[in-house]
Protein backbone atom coordinates (compact mmCIF):
# COMPACT_ATOMS: atom_id res chain seq x y z
CA UNK A 1 0.00 0.00 0.00
CA UNK A 2 1.22 3.42 -0.76
CA UNK A 3 0.58 5.87 1.73
CA UNK A 4 0.49 9.45 2.03
CA UNK A 5 0.54 11.67 5.39
CA UNK A 6 -0.32 15.34 5.80
CA UNK A 7 1.75 16.09 2.90
CA UNK A 8 2.32 19.80 1.97
CA UNK A 9 4.31 21.20 -0.40
CA UNK A 10 5.08 24.85 -0.53
CA UNK A 11 7.55 26.56 -3.18
CA UNK A 12 10.03 28.91 -1.48
CA UNK A 13 8.79 31.56 -3.81
CA UNK A 14 4.64 30.85 -3.09
CA UNK A 15 2.63 32.62 -0.78
CA UNK A 16 0.67 29.21 -0.33
CA UNK A 17 1.22 25.93 0.04
CA UNK A 18 -0.06 24.05 -3.62
CA UNK A 19 -0.57 20.80 -0.93
CA UNK A 20 -1.61 21.49 2.29
CA UNK A 21 -2.01 18.70 4.51
CA UNK A 22 -3.01 15.85 1.87
CA UNK A 23 -3.84 12.28 3.00
CA UNK A 24 -3.89 9.59 0.72
CA UNK A 25 -4.00 5.54 0.32
CA UNK A 26 -3.57 3.88 -2.48
CA UNK A 27 -3.53 0.19 -2.85
CA UNK A 28 -2.96 -2.10 -5.91
CA UNK A 29 -5.75 -3.39 -8.01
CA UNK A 30 -7.78 -0.55 -7.05
CA UNK A 31 -7.10 2.68 -9.31
CA UNK A 32 -7.79 5.88 -8.16
CA UNK A 33 -8.29 9.38 -9.95
CA UNK A 34 -7.43 12.61 -8.46
CA UNK A 35 -9.63 15.40 -10.65
CA UNK A 36 -8.98 18.91 -10.17
CA UNK A 37 -8.76 22.48 -12.03
CA UNK A 38 -5.58 23.12 -13.97
CA UNK A 39 -3.10 24.58 -11.91
CA UNK A 40 -4.64 22.82 -8.39
CA UNK A 41 -1.64 20.50 -7.52
CA UNK A 42 -2.29 17.75 -9.63
CA UNK A 43 0.71 17.20 -11.56
CA UNK A 44 2.76 18.27 -8.22
CA UNK A 45 1.26 15.53 -6.13
CA UNK A 46 2.66 12.92 -9.05
CA UNK A 47 5.83 14.97 -8.96
CA UNK A 48 6.45 14.40 -5.10
CA UNK A 49 4.92 10.12 -5.32
CA UNK A 50 7.71 9.37 -7.73
CA UNK A 51 10.66 11.40 -6.39
CA UNK A 52 11.04 14.23 -8.33
CA UNK A 53 10.05 16.77 -6.03
CA UNK A 54 10.66 16.79 -2.07
CA UNK A 55 7.26 17.80 -0.07
CA UNK A 56 7.95 20.28 2.80
CA UNK A 57 6.39 18.48 5.35
CA UNK A 58 4.55 14.69 5.92
CA UNK A 59 5.83 11.37 4.64
CA UNK A 60 5.36 9.01 1.67
CA UNK A 61 5.43 5.10 2.62
CA UNK A 62 5.12 2.24 1.06
CA UNK A 63 3.85 -0.82 3.02
CA UNK A 64 4.37 1.44 6.03
CA UNK A 65 7.89 2.20 5.25
CA UNK A 66 8.95 5.63 4.69
CA UNK A 67 10.62 6.36 1.57
CA UNK A 68 13.08 8.85 0.13
CA UNK A 69 13.08 10.65 -3.35
CA UNK A 70 15.55 7.66 -4.68
CA UNK A 71 13.23 4.90 -3.28
CA UNK A 72 10.36 6.79 -5.01
CA UNK A 73 11.83 6.94 -7.83
CA UNK A 74 12.63 2.84 -8.27
CA UNK A 75 9.37 2.28 -7.01
CA UNK A 76 7.20 4.55 -9.99
CA UNK A 77 6.82 4.70 -13.45
CA UNK A 78 5.75 8.48 -13.97
CA UNK A 79 3.61 9.29 -17.46
CA UNK A 80 3.82 12.88 -18.05
CA UNK A 81 0.76 14.83 -20.41
CA UNK A 82 1.53 14.83 -24.03
CA UNK A 83 4.62 11.89 -23.27
CA UNK A 84 5.35 12.08 -26.78
CA UNK A 85 6.30 15.46 -26.60
CA UNK A 86 9.37 13.94 -24.36
CA UNK A 87 10.71 11.10 -26.31
CA UNK A 88 14.18 11.21 -27.08
CA UNK A 89 15.14 7.99 -28.41
CA UNK A 90 15.55 8.22 -32.46
CA UNK A 91 13.98 4.90 -32.77
CA UNK A 92 11.24 2.78 -30.79
CA UNK A 93 14.30 0.37 -29.78
CA UNK A 94 16.13 3.26 -28.88
CA UNK A 95 13.30 4.68 -26.59
CA UNK A 96 12.78 1.87 -25.06
CA UNK A 97 16.08 1.23 -23.88
CA UNK A 98 17.20 4.34 -22.58
CA UNK A 99 18.39 4.48 -19.43
CA UNK A 100 18.71 0.43 -19.37
CA UNK A 101 21.86 -1.41 -18.99
CA UNK A 102 20.69 -4.98 -20.04
CA UNK A 103 17.01 -5.05 -21.83
CA UNK A 104 16.92 -8.77 -22.93
CA UNK A 105 14.97 -8.89 -26.08
CA UNK A 106 12.03 -11.23 -24.86
CA UNK A 107 11.96 -8.60 -22.08
CA UNK A 108 10.88 -5.71 -24.42
CA UNK A 109 8.74 -8.21 -27.09
CA UNK A 110 6.61 -9.14 -24.08
CA UNK A 111 6.12 -5.12 -23.25
CA UNK A 112 5.10 -4.45 -26.16
CA UNK A 113 2.83 -7.63 -26.63
CA UNK A 114 1.37 -6.32 -23.33
CA UNK A 115 0.46 -2.62 -24.55
CA UNK A 116 -0.60 -3.72 -27.67
CA UNK A 117 2.09 -2.74 -29.82
CA UNK A 118 3.77 -6.17 -30.74
CA UNK A 119 3.61 -5.60 -34.28
CA UNK A 120 5.73 -2.33 -34.23
CA UNK A 121 8.94 -2.49 -35.84
CA UNK A 122 12.27 -1.33 -32.82
CA UNK A 123 13.45 0.46 -36.27
CA UNK A 124 10.32 2.67 -36.36
CA UNK A 125 10.41 6.52 -35.48
CA UNK A 126 8.11 7.15 -32.35
CA UNK A 127 6.81 9.98 -34.29
CA UNK A 128 5.68 8.30 -36.79
CA UNK A 129 3.52 6.43 -34.68
CA UNK A 130 -0.03 7.29 -34.44
CA UNK A 131 -1.37 9.30 -31.21
CA UNK A 132 -2.43 6.37 -29.59
CA UNK A 133 0.80 4.22 -30.56
CA UNK A 134 2.94 6.97 -29.05
CA UNK A 135 1.08 6.40 -25.85
CA UNK A 136 1.27 2.86 -26.08
CA UNK A 137 4.97 3.24 -25.81
CA UNK A 138 5.39 5.78 -23.33
CA UNK A 139 3.46 3.42 -20.43
CA UNK A 140 6.36 0.68 -22.35
CA UNK A 141 9.03 2.48 -21.48
CA UNK A 142 7.67 2.78 -17.82
CA UNK A 143 6.11 -1.25 -17.84
CA UNK A 144 9.47 -2.07 -18.66
CA UNK A 145 11.04 -0.78 -15.39
CA UNK A 146 8.60 -3.49 -13.75
CA UNK A 147 6.87 -0.40 -11.23
CA UNK A 148 4.71 -1.15 -8.33
CA UNK A 149 3.23 2.12 -9.12
CA UNK A 150 1.81 3.73 -12.24
CA UNK A 151 0.82 7.65 -12.36
CA UNK A 152 -0.58 9.32 -15.52
CA UNK A 153 -1.46 12.28 -16.00
CA UNK A 154 -4.09 13.29 -18.39
CA UNK A 155 -3.33 9.95 -20.24
CA UNK A 156 -6.28 10.51 -22.84
CA UNK A 157 -5.33 14.05 -23.30
CA UNK A 158 -5.37 14.93 -27.28
CA UNK A 159 -6.55 11.58 -28.01
CA UNK A 160 -9.83 11.22 -30.21
CA UNK A 161 -12.62 9.23 -28.40
CA UNK A 162 -11.94 5.78 -30.05
CA UNK A 163 -8.39 6.15 -29.02
CA UNK A 164 -9.29 6.95 -25.66
CA UNK A 165 -11.31 3.82 -25.19
CA UNK A 166 -8.63 1.93 -26.11
CA UNK A 167 -6.34 3.59 -23.57
CA UNK A 168 -8.57 3.50 -20.60
CA UNK A 169 -8.88 -0.67 -21.67
CA UNK A 170 -5.69 -0.69 -21.32
CA UNK A 171 -4.89 1.04 -18.06
CA UNK A 172 -8.16 -1.11 -16.81
CA UNK A 173 -5.90 -4.28 -17.36
CA UNK A 174 -2.93 -2.71 -16.35
CA UNK A 175 -4.33 -1.68 -12.53
CA UNK A 176 -4.85 -4.94 -12.01
CA UNK A 177 -1.59 -5.91 -10.28
CA UNK A 178 0.18 -2.83 -9.23
CA UNK A 179 -1.12 0.37 -7.86
CA UNK A 180 -2.25 2.93 -10.77
CA UNK A 181 -3.52 6.64 -10.20
CA UNK A 182 -4.69 9.07 -12.59
CA UNK A 183 -4.71 12.56 -12.07
CA UNK A 184 -7.02 14.56 -14.90
CA UNK A 185 -9.44 17.97 -15.39
CA UNK A 186 -11.81 15.52 -17.18
CA UNK A 187 -13.34 12.98 -14.57
CA UNK A 188 -15.79 11.70 -16.37
CA UNK A 189 -14.05 10.03 -18.80
CA UNK A 190 -12.82 7.63 -16.18
CA UNK A 191 -15.62 6.59 -14.57
CA UNK A 192 -15.24 3.26 -16.22
CA UNK A 193 -11.90 2.84 -14.75
CA UNK A 194 -12.16 4.01 -11.29
CA UNK A 195 -14.38 3.25 -8.51
CA UNK A 196 -16.71 5.81 -7.11
CA UNK A 197 -14.62 4.98 -3.63
CA UNK A 198 -11.48 6.10 -5.53
CA UNK A 199 -12.07 9.49 -7.05
CA UNK A 200 -11.06 12.55 -5.48
CA UNK A 201 -11.08 15.93 -5.80
CA UNK A 202 -8.19 18.23 -5.20
CA UNK A 203 -9.03 21.82 -4.36
CA UNK A 204 -7.24 24.68 -2.24
CA UNK A 205 -4.25 22.04 -1.43
CA UNK A 206 -6.37 18.90 0.11
CA UNK A 207 -8.24 15.89 -1.32
CA UNK A 208 -12.17 15.50 -0.36
CA UNK A 209 -13.91 12.63 -1.95
CA UNK A 210 -15.89 13.32 -5.04
CA UNK A 211 -19.29 11.37 -5.28
CA UNK A 212 -20.15 9.37 -8.17
CA UNK A 213 -23.46 11.43 -9.05
CA UNK A 214 -20.81 14.69 -9.34
CA UNK A 215 -17.93 13.35 -11.76
CA UNK A 216 -20.03 14.10 -14.25
CA UNK A 217 -21.32 17.15 -13.34
CA UNK A 218 -17.48 18.57 -12.54
CA UNK A 219 -17.10 18.94 -16.15
CA UNK A 220 -20.33 21.55 -16.49
CA UNK A 221 -18.35 23.23 -13.19
CA UNK A 222 -15.28 24.16 -15.39
CA UNK A 223 -12.85 21.10 -15.72
CA UNK A 224 -12.58 20.69 -19.45
CA UNK A 225 -13.34 24.38 -21.04
CA UNK A 226 -10.96 23.30 -23.39
CA UNK A 227 -12.04 19.36 -24.08
CA UNK A 228 -13.93 20.45 -27.05
CA UNK A 229 -11.36 21.38 -28.88
CA UNK A 230 -9.67 18.64 -27.50
CA UNK A 231 -11.46 15.86 -28.88
CA UNK A 232 -10.79 16.63 -32.68
CA UNK A 233 -6.97 16.49 -32.15
CA UNK A 234 -4.84 13.25 -31.81
CA UNK A 235 -5.35 10.00 -33.68
CA UNK A 236 -5.31 6.37 -33.43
Amino acid sequence: MLALRSLRYQPATASEAVLAGVDLELQAGQPALVAGRSGSGKSTLLELICGLAEPSGGTISWNGQPLNARQRRWLCGLVFQFPERHFLGLSVGQELKLGQRRLPSETVAAVLEQVGLQGVSLQQAPERLSGGQQRRLALAVQLLRNPKVLLLDEPTAGLDWSVRGEILDLLKELGRDRVLLVVSHEPELFEALVAPAQRLHLQGGRLTAMAASTATAATAAGYSATSGAQRHRGDG
